[in-house]
């Protein structure tokens, strides 16, 4: 099941970034050849006027078969030469381009504006002013690797109800001091942790241990008071798009350092996730329930977003550069440089793509 639903999550997506380019592409009078969910080998497709929609087998993207984006003799200069991307403005060019990337971000935008009218789990310190959050609980945010609280399962989105050592309780916490001081309170001790997911009460003994940073025992979680922030749909839109908008800056932080930290020897891939990594956080996500499901494909569809802008070969961003330098330039790049870079530049994508999965497949071990 959790396969089918990150395929499903994968088809919308894929197809809403093609989308954009498709839609701008033919508004602009360019012609595309091509619509393309996953990569050869096909498996089926139909044609529709001069467009052929394929379904192929390998199922981790998609892409759109633009005329001319790949220029050459014929699409430069040939008879259709006029509905060629590669003859029109730049800033055609680069709206085309830049489509597929706010298709993902509008779709994100829209399943947090829904998750918000539904239910959005949300902090309560960072609940608009005035608005009301219900079903407030002392839930875990993250969980440290290697900690006692990983090793006992804990996850994030549990919601805390109870901890007891010896002849000491503390009952349904609604603040992180109080479940800090518990712990540091004692020490070494075995503590039973009474918890919520998915609306199953369970347990769990879990053993502090002392922090080689602060010097005190911890349990290797953080915290904070989560509740359900249910708006009206015009409060919503504007919270959701505020919300996207935070979540999109803060990923591309992340892809920054991540990009940095490899450059300078610091990177790991343990803090990189493939297709079949995410198969597993569906799953959890899906566990939690329908918004926390929406959430995450909102939280994909920005990522997806913000790759495609990393100013590399073969993404829309190594594109757009291109674009920029012609641009300053005054003349364009040859096309046989371009299209050996865009060439490369995929082939090095699917390279990481394959070593990213396998490493998935060593961390099931």
């Amino acid at each position: 099941m959790n396969i089918l639903i990150f395929l499903i999550i994968l088809i919308v997506l894929v197809i809403s970034h093609e989308f954009g380019h498709f839609i701008v592409a033919k508004k602009s009078g360019i012609r595309v050849d091509e619509f393309s969910f996953g990569f050869p080998p096909k498996l089926f497709g139909i044609k529709r006027g001069e467009t052929t929609y394929n379904f192929n087998a390998i199922p981790f993207g998609g892409y759109v078969k633009i005329y001319g984006e790949n220029p050459d003799e014929e699409n430069i200069n040939g008879p259709d030469k006029d509905r060629s991307f590669v003859n029109k403005p730049k800033s055609i060019q680069a709206f085309v381009l830049v489509a597929g990337v706010l298709m993902n971000l509008i779709v994100a935008w829209f399943l947090l504006s829904v998750g918000f009218m539904s239910g959005l789990p949300t902090s309560v310190s960072s609940a608009p002013s005035g608005a009301v959050v219900s079903d407030q609980a002392l839930t875990i945010t993250s969980v440290v690797a290697d900690s006692p609280a990983q090793k006992a399962e804990l996850k994030t989105g549990d919601k805390i109800s109870k901890m007891v050592s010896g002849l000491d309780m503390l009952e349904n916490p609604s603040d992180t001091n109080s479940v800090v001081d518990f712990v540091k309170n004692h020490g070494n001790k075995e503590i039973n942790i009474t918890y919520i997911r998915a609306n199953e009460t369970k347990d769990v003994i879990v053993t502090p241990k002392v922090s080689e940073i602060s010097g005190v025992p911890v349990i290797g979680i953080s915290m904070d008071l989560i509740g359900k922030l249910s708006l009206p749909i015009h409060k919503a839109m504007w919270e959701g798009m505020k919300l996207t908008w935070h979540v999109t800056e803060g990923t591309a932080v992340g892809f920054y350092t991540l990009i940095h930290d490899v450059v300078v020897g610091k990177g790991s891939m343990d803090s990189l996730t493939g297709p079949i990594g995410i198969v597993g956080v569906v799953g959890d996500a899906r566990e939690f329930g329908f918004v926390y499901l929406l959430s995450f494909t909102a939280l994909i569809s920005v990522n997806l977003a913000v790759i495609n802008l990393i100013p590399f070969p073969a993404l829309d961003g190594g594109r757009l550069l291109f674009l920029l330098i012609e641009k300053i330039k005054g003349s364009r790049i040859k096309p046989v440089v371009a299209n050996w870079a865009n060439t490369i530049g995929f082939g090095i994508l699917m390279l990481l793509m394959a070593v990213i999965t396998f490493h998935d497949i060593v961390k099931l071990f």
